[in-house]
């Protein structure tokens, strides 16, 4: 056994020294000539394998990463998007509470004190109760019942705040914002109505300010709800609808009475835009008998009501209204609409948007509240208006160079004639009226139109007119006041009757013929008279320096399907940019909305003295503000703004608010303050007084 051991172990050894024969038992196996090229191929095939697996991975690596899609991107940017505003967050909540105001007034210089906090130091304290009266569309309406598409949005906003119904579900929203096309009240099934309180107008939306602003300035005298009173109601009604659908007019009485009840002091109301015709009519409805009226008696007003500081007051009409009326169109509409048609106009997305706003904005009655007042008495002729000779450079002036009665401080540089309101062609606007060959649409015949049956679902009156009723109007050519009221009544039959039981446009012959006596002449300052009050005060208090539009010149729109025929023409400019026609639109001075003739004519003549509009001799005061646009971004929306909601956060005329507020009277304040030409262009127009 030894021996084996050592023979196997002696012939591995001899194996390893022999060298040739191999070692040991392995020695014996038997040699295959094949193995050695096998291995070699096999080898040769593991390496070729690896190289493919390693030449795959690498295309896959590179395809990989060539392939960044737009989602990611997309995630990529909101991720630093959030990333960023969550760190600028933190540094804003880090920092100081002096911080933003520090750098604030290290770019603008030392920040003046607000006019309330300003005041409150002199030693001013709340006195008047306050009733805050709000303007077309700023207030706002929720829902209180509707249709399935609004499920789950009980007395959520559908006007004012985010809108977000508006995105989620227009046509649901156009359906219940719309009204009823035969009564102008509720559609079946749907109500909407008025926020309540101090927030009803308080912000338009989410950091855009209305009453907000001067809400605060007067808290800092010691104001608060007990009060002040926001007399919100639902803007799209006819006046005296607010009162038969809401009984919002006896709630502004009650509301009144009790202030005065209780705090032993007249109010002091502040209308706004469209709430200065409002508050106009409630003012004859509280002294008219029952039912048409309040009951309260002839000395209502004078027992109840210390000054009307109307802001922005379009008391004798826009023609902006007009055109928003007659296309669904103003400027910057006009000028979007041209930009790009397709938005606007055609079937994009399955919303036709201009043709579903004018179809729902034409049941709202209170906009033909706002329709020019007065004719061509007012307003003009086709070769003249009061505005004749105004240059639209030269009616921005300096906030300190304000002037007095009959002072005119500009220099006509071209010879535009506003009374034509609407006029086709550029042409046709500058002609002599003697030059212009118009063909009467009165009496036109209206044609068909298959529109009639196709477009349902944005079906307006225009449909009802057919291409013969177009031509027609478009023949006519050239359009004052006077025939603007005859032009709607054309194209918009059923809105204007439902507007003619409402409202009135003319001027008063007879004050003391009866039919004066009816609500639909209560918000007409020419066929009413005011309030047997003669120690109340009344302010028209408004923004100038601005481009307010005044006339149009329209065309044409392209014949479609479902179209609205007309628009503003926006290729029609003046030549420079000192002209004041521009995008179609001719422009005058004012607040960017309301005309300065509109706005201040009844302080500066109509209830000027004793008149037969003003026969208790009411005092009344003008008082402009010029616009001045923010000095930084840091400053928002300005301080010095004339324009016609932002001029809600004008130091100057809070400081006036709240001084009247507090006892002061208007020769106190200065009596009239004024920049334009109100007062030469009212002694222009003609009208009895």
């Amino acid at each position: 056994m030894a021996r084996r051991r050592r023979g196997r172990g002696g012939g591995g050894g001899g194996g390893r020294g022999g060298g040739g024969g191999g070692g040991g038992g392995d020695a014996k196996k038997p040699t295959n000539s094949s193995d050695q090229p096998q291995t070699a191929k096999h080898k040769t095939e593991n390496t070729d394998h690896h190289h493919q697996e390693a030449v795959t991975t690498t295309k896959l690596k590179k395809k990989k990463k060539k392939k960044w899609s737009c989602i990611d991107s997309c995630c990529w940017l909101i991720g630093s998007i959030c990333s960023i505003w969550w760190f600028l967050l933190f540094l804003y909540n880090a920092m100081p509470p002096s911080f933003p105001e520090y750098v604030t007034t290290a770019i603008t210089g030392k920040i003046p004190d607000p006019p309330g906090v300003k005041l409150q130091k002199q030693g001013l304290k709340a006195k008047h109760p306050v009733v805050f009266v709000p303007g077309i569309v700023t207030g706002g309406l929720e829902l209180w019942e509707g249709h399935p598409c609004m499920d789950g949005l009980f007395r959520k906003k559908l006007w004012g705040g985010t809108f977000g119904d508006l995105y989620k579900r227009p046509l649901c929203w156009v359906e219940h914002m719309s009204l009823d096309n035969e009564t102008g009240l509720d559609p079946p099934g749907i109500r909407i109505r008025p926020v309540s309180g101090l927030v009803a107008a308080d912000y338009f939306a989410a950091g855009y300010f209305v009453w907000a602003v001067l809400i605060a300035n007067l808290a800092s005298i010691g104001y608060e709800e007990k009060n002040m009173y926001m007399a919100a109601y639902d803007w799209r009604l006819s006046f005296q609808n607010t009162e038969i659908r809401d009984q919002t007019l006896s709630r502004m009485k009650s509301n009144i009475e009790l202030m005065v009840a209780t705090s032993g002091e007249k109010v002091v109301v502040i209308p706004h835009s469209m709430g200065t015709l409002y508050f106009m009519h409630f003012m004859k409805w509280a002294e008219a008998p029952q039912p048409l009226g309040g009951g309260g008696g002839p000395n209502w007003c004078a027992k109840h009501i210390k000054a009307v500081m109307n802001i922005g007051g379009p008391l004798l009409g826009l023609p902006k209204i007009v055109a928003g009326l007659f296309s669904a169109e103003a400027k910057d509409i006009a000028v979007a609409r041209a930009a790009a048609p397709g938005v606007l106009d055609k079937d994009i997305f399955g919303f036709q948007t201009l043709q579903h706003a004018m179809k729902m904005t034409r049941t709202w009655d209170s906009t033909m509240s706002l329709i020019p007042k007065g004719g061509d008495t007012i307003w003009g002729t086709l070769d003249w208006a009061p505005e004749a000779g105004h240059d639209c450079v030269a009616s921005k002036v300096n906030n300190n160079e304000s002037q007095t009665s009959g002072q005119n401080m500009k220099q006509s540089s071209n010879s535009i004639n506003y009374g034509r309101i609407i006029s086709f062609g550029k042409d046709v606007a500058s002609l002599p009226s003697s030059k212009i060959n118009s063909v009467d649409f009165r009496g036109s015949v209206k044609g068909y139109n298959c529109a009639n049956s196709s477009c349902r679902d944005v079906w307006n009156e225009y449909h009802d007119m057919g291409i013969e009723g177009v031509k027609a109007v478009e023949d006519y050519k050239v359009f004052s006041a006077d025939s603007v009221l005859d032009l709607l009544q054309f194209v918009a039959p059923r809105m204007m009757k439902r507007g003619g039981a409402h409202y009135s446009y003319g001027i008063a012959d007879n004050l003391d013929d009866k039919k004066y006596q009816h609500y639909r002449y209560w918000s007409n300052p020419l066929e009413t008279r005011l309030p047997k009050a003669p120690e109340m005060e009344m302010f028209a208090m408004y923004g100038v320096g601005l481009d307010t539009e005044r006339a149009y010149i329209y065309k044409s729109s392209p014949a479609a399907e479902c179209h609205i025929p007309f628009q503003i023409d926006t290729s029609a400019d003046g030549g420079n940019e000192q002209s004041c026609l521009r995008s179609g639109v001719y422009s005058v001075d004012g607040d960017e909305t309301v005309p300065t003739l509109s706005a201040g004519f009844m302080c500066a003549k109509g209830w000027r003295g004793k008149t037969r509009f003003n026969p208790w001799g009411i005092k009344t005061y003008v008082r402009e503000y010029n616009h001045a646009p923010p000095a930084t971004l840091l400053e928002g929306r300005g301080t010095q703004s004339g324009a016609h909601v932002d001029i809600m956060g004008n130091f100057a005329l809070i400081e006036d608010i709240i001084r009247v507020a507090a006892g002061s009277d208007g020769k106190e304040l200065g009596g009239d303050r004024v920049y334009s030409d109100i007062f030469k262009w009212s002694e222009r127009i003609n009208l009895q007084l």
